[in-house]
């Protein structure tokens, strides 16, 4: 395990800057070098073991579709593949509109790094309309957020989650033992500010895999992963930042992972569903 004066020198000022992509004078497109600390890898590991995990990779797809395409409509779905796991160096990002009107627009975005690629990308924007409103999940309010945030430090908890403030409710053990595959917790990210799409894509993303509260820690990596927002974020949705979140495995056999999440705001809103399926890394049969 590093010590701790190197752990401090991985520590940005304000996590919620690398959510942002910087405009490539060169060779168009936007392009960004992930920091080491937003590492998937366990921090009893050197974080270059591991790679940039999937809610970071899947805010900068959202950000490299907002500022080169120009949209301003709520983000309604993200669809990320991903193909390589990336790398602590340059990565290059591609936004592409693949169709677009006033209502709704359709975009692409591609990740490469050294010409090579690692993740395709799918958004759709949809300006809001008047029509019925059927919401069930509306009656699943969170419960209170708990006064005392919870500590990850335990030495398989992945770098990444020291950039995010966690207030767990109930069983959150990473180690196997428990009775179901549900984690639900209350998260921001650090640095402070409203909740936006960028840091609620990084949030749906931003704990261990579910199944370990049953299995207990396995290889496993993110293949796929899906965002449906519900409505857009305003300053007003969590000023100070905070998400509720629920979290549960769908399936976990043959060396495949299902798994499902549901985000709230603190006055209950709905904001979110997601759907990652997740590789476990054991030899085909």
């Amino acid at each position: 395990m590093l010590g701790e004066a190197s752990v401090l020198d991985l520590v940005p000022l304000d996590a919620s800057t690398a959510l942002r992509l910087q405009p490539d004078e060169l060779g168009g497109g936007f392009t960004t070098s992930p920091p080491l600390l937003l590492s998937n890898g366990a921090h009893s590991f050197p974080p270059e073991k591991g790679a940039p995990f999937g809610g970071l990779m899947a805010a900068l797809c959202v950000d490299a579709a907002r500022q080169g395409l120009e949209i301003s409509s709520p983000l309604r779905t993200l669809t990320v593949q991903f193909m390589a796991g990336a790398r602590f160096d340059r990565v290059d990002f591609t936004p592409e509109r693949l169709r677009g009107g006033r209502s709704t627009v359709f975009a692409g975005v591609r990740a490469e790094q050294q010409g090579k690629p690692i993740l395709a990308s799918l958004a759709t924007f949809g300006a809001s309309g008047h029509g019925p409103s059927v919401r069930p999940l509306e009656g699943e309010a969170p419960p209170p957020l708990p006064s005392a945030e919870t500590a990850m430090d335990n030495p398989i908890a992945p770098w990444f989650t020291r950039t995010v403030e966690y207030r767990f409710i109930g069983p959150h053990g990473l180690m196997g033992g428990h009775d179901q595959a549900r984690v639900r917790v209350w998260m921001r990210v650090r640095g402070g500010g409203p909740l936006d799409e960028l840091k609620l894509a990084f949030l749906l993303d931003a704990v261990f895999p579910y199944f370990f509260t049953v299995a207990g820690p396995t290889f496993s990596t993110s293949v796929d992963l899906r965002y449906d927002l519900f409505a857009e974020l305003t300053p007003a949705t969590s000023p100070e930042g905070w998400a509720y979140f629920d979290f549960a495995t769908a399936d976990c056999s043959d060396g495949w992972a299902v798994e499902d999440g549901k985000a709230f705001a603190p006055d209950g809103q709905p904001l979110a569903v997601a759907r990652q399926l997740r590789k476990v890394l054991a030899k085909p049969r």
